[in-house]
């Protein structure tokens, strides 16, 4: 199918989720418009509100407020029903996490599509995946962004740069679901501007680089993107590419790398340091030819429809894969962090790190004085890091599952640090 011919059967029909028993008048503002107005907060919490009401599949909670008093909602999705956090957090679960940056709205479009798919197919294979495997969706992750269609929050924040400092409302709300639901899929959707003519797909996807992140953990977030992503999207006629990486126009080989680094902080790699197999996928802003320069809605359609093919192909991977993630996310969580690997401070997977960005024999752990960890309590309880009393402090020891954040967090040596800790013997 070509995408033209996908964007006239319109919108609302699902590739790889049909059979959809939604009443044919619940369509999002969006759909509404066909695409010439993107839909508003309270739109989208009068159309929620009617998905739940309408399907015993959905929950609906409210996980967070803005600076300016928005709520930050988490939807639950489940057959028969939805379930209490611990009995999500131990089976599978997959999470998408739409319009982090709010002047990026074609990501939460496709989420609230797919949320009331999902809330009424009937097909039978997406009964079975519902089940056994919970989908999460935070359906606007920066409420306060996008009614002020701005990249950042109500204080100019960037969400995307602080899930490790966690010092916004909107992040910390995300790592409480990180921690309270244990999510083995990540899914993060933004869009971004091409650079003509090195950097011009329609979609563009990415893993975690970050070395810390388990090795596992990391073949399957590139799988998901290599495999799942760009296989579903490039099926639906869109073109595409890896994030942050111009090529030749002419050989298609990579020159020059722009963005995408192992940088710990941004969702793509934080989530594959909490065990998760993860992955950004943006679509292009920019109108691709005469007829979006035209019709700004043609193009607003062009956007979201390269999300919802995306948000298919990773419930395909949760499908036929299941196994295989949870044994990735299984093991990094409970094998890994108890292994005498190095620390790596620096560098990616494409990118060798420093040598004093490596430190080959980790400590034991970090001991915080007491002011230290007063300072940053909240937010170790929030990265879910243990630590006990010490003499006149804390000691945060390194055999936990959080193992890979702890020395982000604490060392010197980390780039985004909240606090620097004592390093603490040898093991």
């Amino acid at each position: 199918m070509t995408v033209l011919a996908a964007l006239v059967v319109g919108l609302g029909a699902s590739l790889t989720v049909p059979a959809a028993a939604a009443p044919p008048t619940l369509k999002t503002p969006f759909e509404a418009s066909n695409g010439a107005a993107w839909t508003t907060l309270p739109e989208e919490a009068a159309f929620l509100g009617k998905v739940a009401a309408g399907s015993r599949r959905v929950k609906i909670d409210q996980i967070g407020s803005t600076v300016q008093g928005r709520p930050i909602q988490l939807v639950q999705i489940a057959e028969p029903g939805p379930r209490p956090a611990p009995a999500v957090a131990a089976g599978s679960v997959v999470l998408f996490i739409c319009s982090q940056h709010g002047d990026e709205p074609a990501g939460r479009e496709g989420c609230l599509s797919r949320i009331r798919d999902l809330a009424f197919s009937r097909d039978a294979e997406t009964v079975r995946m519902l089940r056994s495997t919970t989908v999460l969706f935070v359906p606007t992750a920066n409420p306060d962004g996008r009614v002020a269609d701005t990249r950042g929050n109500a204080n100019g924040v960037d969400i995307n740069r602080d899930h490790i400092a966690l010092a916004t409302l909107e992040a910390r709300a995300m790592a409480k679901v990180f921690k309270d639901y244990k999510p083995d899929i990540v899914h993060d959707l933004h869009e971004y501007g091409t650079t003509p003519p090195y950097y011009t797909k329609d979609v563009t996807w990415l893993w975690p680089r970050n070395l810390n992140v388990a090795d596992r953990v990391h073949d399957e977030s590139e799988k998901l993107s290599r495999d799942y992503a760009r296989v579903a999207v490039e099926s639906a006629g869109h073109t595409s590419g890896v994030y942050g990486i111009w090529t030749d126009p002419n050989t298609g080989e990579p020159i020059k790398q722009t963005a995408g680094d192992g940088q710990e902080r941004i969702l793509r790699n934080t989530s594959g340091l909490k065990h998760a197999v993860g992955m950004l996928l943006e679509s292009a802003v920019d109108p691709k030819n005469d007829a979006e320069k035209a019709d700004p809605a043609l193009n607003a359609r062009r956007r979201v429809h390269s999300h919802l093919v995306s948000v298919d192909g990773t419930l395909k991977m949760a499908r036929e894969r299941r196994a295989q993630i949870e044994l990735a996310t299984t093991l990094s969580r409970n094998l890994e962090p108890f292994k005498s690997k190095p620390i790596y401070f620096g560098g990616a997977d494409n990118q060798a790190p420093e040598p004093d960005e490596v430190l080959s024999t980790p400590p034991c752990g970090y001991r915080l004085t007491t002011p230290q960890f007063q300072h940053v309590r909240q937010t170790l309880e929030l990265h879910d890091v243990h630590s006990w009393p010490v003499g006149d402090g804390r000691f945060v020891p390194l055999a936990q599952q959080a193992r890979g954040l702890i020395p982000l967090l604490l060392d010197a040596k980390g780039q985004y640090e909240i606090t620097a800790a004592e390093r603490v013997g040898t093991c």
